[in-house]
């Protein structure tokens, strides 16, 4: 039993969430006669959902801080106008429009972290003004009417990788670049073996290892398959390919970088984060601001795949996203969650809406479903933690959760003290 919970690894919340996406496309599957896993359906759901994708990706350290931010649609919106206008009026190449949106969220980002981090006021509210601002901001610049963006920005939101070499039934670079993630995986896990004998440390049998190798290197080969035999001049979407390297690069950044274990630090115990030297301040900053950078990539993306930039680009866009990293395993009360497990909880909501749609169901019975997962998805969270009782898969595999400690019981904890912290505010702990 030990050697399966060393290959299953990670959380119950996590592994409950994989199992959730499984059993969503083996029901949907099933349910629609086998539509969903086709390659033109699997396409759609990585192009029609990239761009809510890349938005959780920067919410989640927003949330693991502590925050929340209600802009993202905006921000979104008001960077799809400027650069659509930019490309179309100004005569500047289609990169440079990219560069400029990036900057355009780079200085979004800096004005709402300087009230969050320097001015002391509340995610929430800086984020509700900016939502309002910058909606208001895009409808004044773009006259609340829609701007063309040129083809080679449509190819970013909407295109394929690109068919080369001979025939091998499959595109070759949706391949090559299945091919390049095994060799990833297998590479990363003979490292990580060879660390921990070098280090002395204690690691799981040979045969767990090559198992997990096995399993992975199974699901990205099946991948691969789906996508690379499409219709002709169809494959991996472009879209795909920065979601993909944005959560490799996310996913290093949270987990293995000073700054990212520091944004885990300040919103599990932002007291004792300054007691331990943290920039308090700085943190904040690089979240609120990180999030709009990452606002205007989705933003640009969408009126990449759209083809044009519209006055109602980015409605609903921050609820989407704030919903995929709940379900993805984020703590309400911030410090936990994982870039990989809200990517997860964003594909479980993205699967889900795709299936009920090729069923036929309505929009309205749709949301009410959807609200419904959320709910329960983050009340399930909440009483574990609360109770100190398993997940709902920790229920159905009891023998997951043995050997790991309880969560710790409200009314426990010692009385509050406050505590000069290093930006200046007080705070409790």
């Amino acid at each position: 039993m030990s050697s399966l919970k060393q290959l299953f690894g990670g959380g119950l919340r996590q592994y409950g969430m994989v199992l959730a996406l499984l059993a969503l496309l083996a029901y949907f599957q099933i349910a629609t006669g086998g539509l969903v896993l086709t390659p033109s359906n699997a396409q759609n759901i990585i192009i029609g959902n990239s761009y809510i994708l890349i938005l959780a990706i920067g919410m989640v350290l927003v949330i693991i801080a502590g925050h929340i931010d209600l802009s993202v649609g905006s921000v979104a919106a008001v960077t799809g106008i400027i650069v659509a206008i930019a490309l179309r009026d100004w005569g500047i190449p289609w990169w440079a429009g990219i560069l400029l949106g990036l900057v355009v969220g780079a200085v979004i980002g800096a004005w709402q972290g300087f009230w969050v981090a320097y001015v002391g006021i509340p995610g929430f509210i800086t984020t509700l003004a900016g939502m309002m601002l910058f909606r208001g901001l895009n409808q004044r610049i773009g006259h609340s009417s829609t701007v063309p963006v040129p083809e080679e920005l449509q190819r970013i939101g909407a295109g394929y990788l690109w068919e080369w070499g001979p025939n091998t039934g499959l595109n070759n670079s949706t391949l090559l670049l299945g091919v390049l993630a095994i060799v990833a995986v297998v590479w990363s896990e003979m490292r990580r073996r060879a660390r921990a004998t070098r280090l002395g440390l204690d690691q799981p049998p040979l045969w767990v290892t090559v198992v997990r190798v096995a399993v992975v290197g199974a699901v990205i080969a099946y991948l691969t398959y789906l996508f690379g035999t499409g219709r002709y001049g169809t494959s991996f979407p472009i879209a795909g390919v920065v979601l993909v390297a944005l959560v490799v690069l996310y996913n290093f950044v949270a987990s293995r970088t000073i700054g990212g274990r520091h944004v885990y630090a300040v919103g599990g115990n932002r007291a004792a984060a300054a007691l331990s030297g943290i920039n308090i301040r700085r943190v904040n900053f690089f979240v609120m601001m990180n999030m709009s950078i990452l606002a205007a990539v989705a933003g640009m993306v969408f009126v990449g795949r759209a083809t044009a930039s519209g006055p109602s680009d980015g409605n609903m866009w921050e609820l989407d996203a704030i919903a995929a990293v709940f379900i993805g395993g984020a703590a309400v009360s911030g410090g936990v969650g994982t870039v990989v497990g809200s990517v997860i909880g964003g594909l479980v909501m993205a699967v889900l809406n795709n299936g009920l749609q090729l069923m036929g169901v309505g929009s309205d019975t749709t949301q009410i479903i959807k609200g419904l997962v959320l709910l329960v998805a983050v009340a399930f969270d909440v009483h574990s933690k609360v109770s100190g009782r398993p997940s709902i898969i920790g229920l159905i595999f009891p023998w997951l959760g043995k050997g790991k400690k309880s969560e710790g019981t409200p009314g426990t904890e010692e009385p509050a003290a406050e505590v000069p912290v290093s930006d200046g505010a007080t705070s409790r702990h």
